[in-house]
């Protein structure tokens, strides 16, 4: 999981300072899916979805297991499916990891006694997020902006669950 969401940060960083024209405000993340830098991006989220898929199903949680499987398959499937795809499979697979991907920092919350109130407040700031989004309700960020305040905060948990998980536990 841990490097799943990092080496997607760092590649989404690489295909937003290579697209031309790209700025946070004005385009959607998958934007970067087609065109010059759709190979990095697409192969990225692609490598995310594979990896929390890997790493959700190492977990001793079922129901943690469940959501971080299911988000990885959307994450999985908004690079397989470009923005560009027919039948709206792109939205429907953003939704899906948008979605799942925050709903699994509760139950990460309370995973073999390690309370960490701060990944349930950054999945809680996603979902928020993500009603706004749905809502049309970008506020001065732009649709990017509120895009990325769904995306980032679950990346935020992500990294930090995943980097609680490998501390030595001695």
């Amino acid at each position: 999981m841990f490097v799943g969401v990092s080496q997607f940060l760092i590649f989404m960083i690489i295909a937003e300072s290579l697209y031309p024209h790209y700025t946070i405000y004005g385009n959607y993340i998958s934007d970067l899916g087609v065109g010059s830098t759709a190979i990095i991006f697409n192969t990225s989220i692609l490598i995310l979805g594979v990896l929390l898929i890997v790493g959700g199903s190492l977990l001793e949680s079922r129901v943690l297991r469940a959501f971080l499987i299911i988000a990885g398959i959307g994450a999985a499937g908004v690079g397989v499916f470009p923005e560009t795809s027919p039948h709206h499979l792109h939205t429907i697979f953003a939704l899906i990891v948008f979605l799942f991907a925050s709903i699994s920092s509760y139950p990460a919350f309370t995973y073999k006694k390690g309370r960490m109130p701060l990944w349930p407040i950054m999945g809680s700031i996603s979902l928020a997020s993500l009603i706004m989004y749905i809502l049309s309700f970008y506020g001065p960020i732009g649709y990017g902006g509120m895009e990325r305040m769904i995306v980032y905060p679950d990346m935020v948990w992500a990294l930090g669950f995943s980097g609680w998980l490998m501390k030595d536990r001695r």
